[in-house]
């Protein structure tokens, strides 16, 4: 039997076109969500529209198809909500701060759009104006901090490197200037209100949050740092409710009938379990340290919010 959903076809062929090493059987099942033999029935269908389609064995003894580069020509040409999302994506990147990935994002488009014809290139134009104006995101207002983008690039090129720094650092708190300090970088963490560097202290020999706002200067030193063993950062990150460290402690927010479908939308924590009630209220359990920035995002479901947890997260 032919396989006929022809959009996921044309999402095949990219695949085999976009792919230096070519798409297996069993990348198919996974992308696709399929069973094998729909798989073959898929490679089959696309190996019937295109002869060109290459086979090549893998290292195991696996088969692999690809395309020869170049042969679905302007069938590679973005969609508009790819582009759309690339839009988007360098939006936010500057929004957060991130001017270095932002400016980079930009250039790529401005690549990619440049290989157009004239009259798509109008199209699109027009067509991303009104669809990143329905989205808002370009333009959404609100607080950001100023971070130089030298700062990023040099703390980018670190962490791909593995380097050790040398950096002066004013702290948030005190405004004291700490010079020639020597970190280790290992994440730039992006997100709502301010940004952080997560890196190893060799003064206080621990992981340690950096704003990365505090930065004044940086220079990557010869020596190399390498990530304690077994270190994960999204675990690292889910033992806190945002970014400050704390003992982890269980917390439990219930929130009244009103709001709970709205509750219901959100992921307040990676691990978290929710449980709802037969009167309507959600219940929303997860284990994690922050007690200030859980206090602060708490404080926007006013009343309509009630914190069981034990501990001292009772009186919040």
């Amino acid at each position: 039997m032919r396989y006929s959903r022809q959009e996921d076809l044309l999402k095949l062929a990219l695949m085999m076109q976009g792919s230096a090493e070519g798409i297996s059987i069993a990348d198919i099942e996974r992308a696709f969500d399929v069973s094998r033999r729909t798989a073959e029935r898929m490679r089959d269908a696309v190996l019937r529209a295109y002869p060109q389609l290459e086979e090549r064995p893998g290292p195991q003894g696996q088969k692999y198809w690809r395309f020869p580069p170049g042969t679905l020509g302007k069938m590679e040409e973005p969609t508009l909500d790819e582009l759309g999302a690339g839009h988007r994506a360098v939006a936010i990147a500057r929004r957060e701060g991130d001017l270095a990935t932002a400016e980079t994002l930009e250039l790529l488009l401005a690549k990619v759009q440049a290989m157009f014809r004239a009259d798509r290139r109008r199209r699109v134009a027009a067509d991303l104006e009104a669809q990143l104006l329905a989205d808002g995101v370009a333009f959404r207002p609100g607080p950001r901090e100023r971070i130089a983008p030298e700062i990023l690039s040099s703390l980018r090129e670190a962490i791909l490197a593995g380097a050790m720094i040398s950096a002066d650092h004013r702290a948030r708190a005190s405004g004291k200037l700490s010079r020639d300090t020597r970190l280790g970088p290992i994440a730039m963490l992006f997100g709502e209100g301010r940004q952080y560097l997560l890196a190893w202290s060799e003064y206080q020999d621990d992981l340690r949050l950096f704003a990365l706002a505090g930065f004044e200067r940086i220079a990557l030193e010869d020596d190399i740092y390498e990530r304690p063993e077994g270190f994960d950062l999204q675990d690292w990150l889910a033992e806190s409710f945002g970014i400050w460290r704390e003992e982890p402690q269980d917390v439990e927010w219930r929130f009244l009938p009103e709001v709970a479908d709205e509750a219901a939308t959100y992921v307040f924590h990676p691990k978290q379990e929710t449980e709802r009630l037969p009167n309507g209220s959600l219940v929303v359990r997860f284990r994690a340290g922050g007690r200030q920035e859980m206090e602060w995002y708490v404080a926007r479901w006013g009343e309509n919010v009630e914190v069981v947890s034990k501990g001292n997260l009772n009186d919040m």
